[in-house]
């Protein structure tokens, strides 16, 4: 991990939906609660991996720290700037610094535009570069990602899954940015193209210096390219530490039960191992339990757990835990 100091800063951060009840007069009746004050940093040139089932909010993170969505409250720091407290000009200047590689590449790229103007077209957007210069810097990113230079007039329709991704990444690569957020950028592709797209990244992230925020719920995925591994768990951060701690010293009931789910390739370690059944489904993030979010689920729940919602903190250095049962 090259780099020194933080890079981003997320402090209790959330992302309320409200839900509305009327036909000509809406109002409000509730909210969802997709992300509900969650607090992290992310280190100059590192990767923070974001783990949690599907509906936990981990892309909703994704979307308010680049504000895409407008967080309900919160704070969000790149730097020294506060992107939740900026809008217009300032704000747009801030995202030539930030960018996003989305989950599907069927849908993310307009079919109606050759490659090279969807790559091209944050340069226009910010005004960069024009015609023949846009067009080398188009082409010497498609062979950045391992693309013919000569596609730039091709369409999407022509290319793989696993070829449009690349073009996504060219695309969050065309204005040189410093952070870069990864949601879900493989789960959509063949088993044989995803270890592709992951060395791609991590040989840019070499190359260019970046820092990534790399949201997956794929635990042997997130394992393999991230530094440090956040859990989340309907709307919250429940586990945060670096990636060999988090698998040799799970301390949250959730993420221990994450990881047993994993299966390990060695039938002798396999059949020793016990399993955490979870029992239940994930509670409605419009109406989350009383007390713990787990409570619901958890195999070793307490009556504290019921009643009071436990504090996300530092048990051990940099190890970050939200569980009455860890001291």
């Amino acid at each position: 991990m090259e780099g020194n100091g933080v890079l981003v800063r997320v402090r209790d951060l959330k992302m309320h939906f409200p839900i509305t009840h009327g036909i000509v007069i809406q109002r409000q009746v509730g909210a969802i609660k997709a992300v509900d004050g969650i607090s992290f940093d992310i280190m100059r040139g590192e990767t923070l991996g974001l783990v949690g089932e599907s509906g936990c909010g981990k892309s909703t993170t994704g979307r308010a720290m680049l504000q895409l969505y407008r967080p309900t409250a919160g704070d969000v720091y790149f730097e020294d700037m506060n992107l939740t407290e900026i809008k217009g000009e300032k704000l747009r200047r801030m995202r030539r610094r930030m960018q996003m590689i989305f989950q599907d590449p069927y849908a993310s790229l307009n079919p109606r535009m050759t490659v090279g103007d969807i790559i091209g077209e944050p340069m226009l957007v910010h005004n960069i570069s024009r015609g023949k210069e846009r067009r080398a810097r188009v082409q010497d990113l498609l062979r950045t990602v391992g693309l013919n230079p000569y596609f730039v007039n091709r369409y999407p329709h022509e290319f793989s899954g696993g070829q449009r991704q690349r073009i996504g990444v060219a695309r969050a690569l065309a204005l040189n940015p410093e952070f870069i957020i990864c949601d879900e950028p493989i789960s959509a592709l063949d088993v044989s193209i995803q270890a592709q797209i992951i060395n791609l990244l991590e040989d840019l992230q070499e190359e260019f210096n970046l820092t990534y925020l790399f949201i997956a719920h794929d635990l042997s995925v997130v394992r393999h390219i991230s530094d440090r591994i956040a859990v989340m768990y309907l709307g919250k951060i429940v586990e945060l530490t670096t990636r060999a701690e988090l698998y040799d010293d799970p301390r949250h009931p959730y993420t221990q039960a994450l990881l047993s789910a994993v299966p390990i390739p060695d039938p002798v370690v396999e059949e020793q191992r016990k399993r955490v059944i979870l029992e239940g489904d994930v509670p409605s993030p419009a109406n989350p339990p009383v007390g713990c979010n787990f409570s619901t689920r958890c195999p070793v729940v307490m009556d504290i757990c019921r009643e009071q919602e436990p504090e996300f903190e530092e048990t051990t250095s940099g190890h970050w835990t939200a569980c009455f049962r860890v001291e």
